[in-house]
């Protein structure tokens, strides 16, 4: 009989982490997910995984879901805080009782796959894509958080088999961000930022859980840094066609300077100052949006792992279209 594998995932309950739970049961993975007792369990009811409602700074209770695990996917995060320190407490230090834990209850972890972000890299640099070369120049407090947990991760590399994957903005089924987008799309507005051409790398979830997938597996990948993204860049013009065409309907596009954007983001960001909530939208999440490019380059993925992409933008569109249609979200 064939031992299942035992892959333990934090942030399951999450876009990304729950598609990279039905990955691994697809697999026949065993699966048990890591989550914060305030956290929905919307995508994961029915499923055949344990939970573990402990959260990641529960050391003891961390040992017993970590001793005999053969993978750990570690892809819980802020992406949102008032201050620096909740950034680097949910991303850096997280990280570091994982590892600590790891070290001290099963050293010989077949892989641990650290989830990043491609701002802990920054955006393109001369209109080029980065790569794992480009020297990192993160341009917000998540984007430096993110770099830190690199950093930590990397200091682990001698006594862990680590790998970091760093995706581009992600979408598809379940994606709340991406969804606002479209839920204004088909509201009948779509706003461009600022005046020029902006490119991106936009990728399907099912492409990025399948190239973090093949990282884990991958005995190459061990103390590497991946992007996972597309093959192609896209402008949100492009967006906006493809958009239209699953939608059925045209919006209005609306270009919006880059100083209207600021003056927005300081607003939000000032009323932010009144709430218990961190703003959605802020000055940092504007110098993001005004950046010339966003795009990575995936072709150290494609030549270690085997990684292509292959959910095109017009598929991975009408997949994400109709499943919110689905759902009643559109």
């Amino acid at each position: 009989m064939v031992m299942k594998k035992i892959s333990v995932v934090t942030g399951a309950s999450g876009f990304v982490g729950s598609h990279v739970v039905d990955k691994l049961l697809a697999e026949g993975h065993e699966v048990r997910c890591i989550l914060r007792s305030s956290s929905s369990k919307r995508w994961l009811e029915n499923k055949p995984v344990e939970i573990f409602e402990c959260g990641l700074f529960d050391k003891e209770s961390l040992k017993s879901i970590l001793k005999d695990a053969d993978y750990l996917f570690h892809i819980a995060g802020v992406v949102k805080a008032k201050d620096e320190k909740d950034y680097f407490k949910g991303n850096v230090e997280t990280t570091r009782v994982l590892l600590d834990v790891l070290c001290e209850v099963n050293p010989n972890i077949q892989k641990v796959v650290v989830v990043s972000s491609q701002t802990a890299c920054g955006p393109s640099l001369d209109g080029k894509p980065v790569n794992e070369e480009t020297p990192e120049h993160p341009i917000t407090r998540y984007g430096k958080s993110k770099l830190a947990q690199e950093q930590l991760a990397k200091k682990y590399m001698d006594k862990l088999r680590i790998t970091i994957i760093r995706p581009p903005a992600v979408f598809g089924e379940r994606d709340t961000e991406v969804y606002l987008f479209f839920k204004t799309y088909k509201q009948g507005l779509m706003g461009l930022i600022g005046l020029d051409r902006k490119e991106l790398s936009l990728v399907h979830v099912e492409d990025l859980v399948q190239g973090i997938y093949l990282a884990a597996i991958s005995e190459k990948a061990i103390g590497q840094t991946y992007f996972i993204g597309t093959e192609q860049y896209y402008d949100w013009q492009q967006i906006g066609e493809v958009s239209h065409r699953a939608i059925g309907k045209k919006a209005f596009t609306i270009k919006i300077p880059h100083f209207t954007v600021y003056t927005i983001a300081s607003a939000a960001q000032f009323f932010a100052m009144f709430s218990s909530k961190a703003a959605t939208f802020n000055l940092e999440k504007a110098r993001d949006f005004v950046q010339k490019a966003w795009t990575c380059d995936v072709s150290k993925a494609v030549r270690d792992l085997g990684y292509h992409q292959t959910v095109s933008l017009e598929d991975g569109i009408k997949r994400t279209v109709d499943w919110y249609r689905a759902m009643k979200w559109l």
